[in-house]
């Protein structure tokens, strides 16, 4: 029997679309104006959007109020088997990520917000289909996953002084994922023997969102924010095996019905920094560090025997990794005002380590987007990014040096995403 140890990584993507937005398997599609701003918020109090980017900077958003978004992410892989120069093109299905702040509290006087806020954020900025098919080199790696999944977030934020505001957030995130790769079972002879993998109930996990926002002077505001870790648990997943012969051998080998996992969420910190020269132009800067050398593997446990074994592990090996973002607005007039942004955001994947449902690598991005301002209460958010991965090779030696050629592939592979999103935001 070959070996046929899973590559059951794609379950990392518990948490992620299939095309992610940031390094690894993070997304950041939170709020449609940051979006359009290449992804700024931690110095800024834009919206409610600031429950996810630094809950310390909401009390300073002038209006209370709700904001609702949505984004269709289209993306577009391409591989190629450099041994064989065969090439492969994989469109995703349209992944299509919400968010929903609500927050309210004291209105304030004299234009200045009041000095507490409270309110939930809900969003879900994954969720995919990633169908490679069962024709393509690495189908014993992945042949296809869908995933949903959200987090919620109540929040309360308070202004200790008129340019100090401290704010934190608990975290209850929920998954599901649909896995599923075909099993190699002999040399002398190949199957459409599969595997599927699905949560039977929702994958959970807490953490929490702090932050801290200083506004010095009414120019400049800076701020830091921090998103703890959040381990994403299934429990009782549903193991799922099909067209295994049925000799006795083999089918010793595959008897599993449930299996447990755990994913672990990198902390993050970042620290931003926002400029008003006039009420009419604002400019900001992010930088974001993930702390992703904390996943170190992917572990599995089996009631029973999957490849003649009841546990799996595959080797993560991730790296630390920053992200720098820059952007900024411009109210063009009364009823408009337009924004643009960009930022260049490092791999937390080493090496020889490319795995096929993320097959991540080091990306730039430009952004834009405009807000239409319905009279004092309403604004319709737009925004529109394109993110291009720098195309990423691995070879079948880096593979065997590294001890993981049984759960990868060899060759090449390039992405592309286009983001459009929308929102409306509701100030009372």
């Amino acid at each position: 029997m070959r070996n046929s140890r899973l590559s059951l990584a794609a379950l990392a993507l518990l948490t992620t679309s299939a095309p992610a937005l940031a390094g690894g398997f993070q997304v950041n599609l939170a709020a449609q104006k940051n979006v359009g701003m290449g992804h700024i918020g931690t110095g800024l109090a834009l919206d409610q959007g600031s429950m996810f980017f630094n809950p310390g900077a909401l009390a300073f958003v002038r209006e209370r109020g709700v904001t609702l978004g949505a984004a269709a992410a289209i993306a577009r892989t391409a591989y190629r088997n450099d041994a064989t120069g065969q090439n492969f093109s994989f469109k995703h299905t349209t992944a299509t990520p919400a968010q929903l702040y609500a927050a309210f509290g004291p209105k304030g006087t004299d234009g200045k917000p009041g000095k507490w806020a409270a309110g939930i954020g809900i969003y879900t900025p994954f969720g995919a289909t990633l169908d490679y098919g069962s024709g393509w080199t690495g189908r014993y790696s992945l042949t296809k996953i869908a995933l949903l999944s959200g987090f919620i977030q109540p929040t309360f934020s308070y202004q200790v002084t008129e340019w100090l505001g401290i704010g934190a957030g608990f975290v209850y995130g929920l998954g599901y994922v649909d896995l599923r790769k075909d099993i190699p079972l002999t040399n002398q002879q190949e199957t459409n023997a599969n595997i599927k993998l699905e949560s039977e109930s929702a994958a959970t996990g807490t953490g929490f969102n702090a932050g801290i926002y200083l506004k010095p002077t009414q120019m400049l505001s800076v701020g830091i924010s921090y998103r703890s870790q959040v381990n994403m648990k299934v429990k009782g997943g549903t193991v799922t095996l099909n067209n295994i012969p049925g000799a006795a051998p083999v089918r010793a080998a595959f008897t599993a019905k449930k299996f447990d996992a755990t994913l672990p969420l990198p902390a993050t910190t970042s620290i931003g920094i926002g400029f008003t020269p006039t009420e009419k132009l604002t400019v900001g800067a992010d930088v974001n560090f993930t702390q992703w050398s904390t996943y170190k593997s992917l572990d599995f446990a089996f009631d029973g025997n999957v490849g003649g074994s009841t546990t799996s592990t595959s080797v993560r090996n991730y790296k630390d990794s920053f992200a720098f973002r820059l952007g900024g607005q411009y109210r063009v007039m009364d009823a408009l005002t337009l924004r643009l942004g960009g930022y260049f955001d490092q791999t937390p994947v080493r090496d020889g380590y490319i795995t096929p449902e993320t097959p991540d690598a080091n990306r730039l991005a430009g952004t834009t987007g405009a807000s239409i301002h319905i009279g004092e209460h309403v604004d319709i958010d737009l925004a529109y990014e394109f993110l291009a991965f720098k195309q990423r090779t691995q070879t079948q030696a880096e593979l065997e040096a590294n001890n993981v050629a049984v759960d990868r592939v060899a060759g090449t592979f390039q992405t592309y995403i286009s983001v459009v999103g929308a929102g409306l935001n509701y100030k009372f």
